[in-house]
């Protein structure tokens, strides 16, 4: 089943999607276009894997990949939904879009063997975890503002229970940038997998539901620009839009 967190008339609901449309908890059908998407889940510690794909290690002229996981904290401030704007400051040369695969923790972990990892996964969701290269020291301890930026990491627009994906280590990702394809990978060629990082993260501290693992991205950076619409899909959990705005749109008096 496929579950979001949207606003309508003013109240945050729970969703599902239906043949005939989002149906709301209170039983209601609407139109996508109706409601303002939410991330589908409330992140609680959000996990960001880096340099987790041998082809954007090398893209990025590393010729080792990491050795071990290379794992960063993302606060929930940088978390929209669907259809959302993020913005793009104006001293930016480039920023660019990240396509991932999102785990989403479904009950607390600790100790967690790779073979019994996804008893703790509750389901899978997109995540475009957007960088901003400029503020960018060191790769392997990116600064907060590379990665920790109002509105840069979009999520939706749907959480995907795990039962529903066969097989979480081989599906595509593909980001679209104004409808051409920019972007072009699958799971099967992650470093670290979804089993091994969730070994890994729970041998050391305690994961608990509602946590969430973003699994990296690979190949395919390109800039983008105010106005861009970038799409973000990952195989048989859904595609996430979202549109490049420039900081007068945020602009308060």
């Amino acid at each position: 089943m496929r579950h979001a967190r949207v606003a309508y008339n003013g109240l945050i609901q729970n969703a599902m999607d239906t043949e005939a449309g989002i149906q709301l908890e209170d039983g209601r059908i609407v139109e996508e276009s109706e409601v303002t998407w939410l991330p589908p889940v409330e992140p609680k510690t959000v996990f960001t894997l880096g340099l987790n794909f041998a082809d954007h290690a090398a893209e990025l002229s590393f010729k080792e990949a990491p050795k071990e996981p290379l794992v960063f904290l993302k606060g929930p401030n940088t978390f929209i939904g669907h259809r959302g704007e993020t913005v793009r400051p104006s001293d930016v040369t480039f920023m660019h879009y990240e396509c991932e695969l999102a785990v989403v923790i479904g009950k607390t972990a600790k100790n967690v063997k790779k073979e019994e990892a996804y008893d703790y996964v509750r389901g899978y969701t997109v995540a475009n975890d957007y960088a901003l290269r400029d503020y960018l020291e060191n790769y392997y301890r990116p600064n907060l503002r590379v990665k920790n930026r109002d509105t840069c990491t979009p999520i939706g627009p749907w959480l995907v229970d795990k039962e529903d994906i066969e097989d979480p280590m081989n599906l595509q990702l593909t980001t679209y940038v104004n409808g051409e394809i920019t972007q072009q990978g699958s799971t099967a060629d992650m470093i670290f997998s979804v089993p091994h990082l969730i070994e890994y993260l729970s041998g050391f501290m305690t994961l608990n539901s509602g946590d969430i693992i973003l699994t990296g991205t690979p190949k395919g950076s390109v800039d983008t620009k105010v106005g861009d619409e970038v799409i973000t899909e990952v195989e048989g959990i859904g595609r996430l839009v979202n549109t490049i705005v420039g900081e007068e749109a945020f602009q308060t008096n």
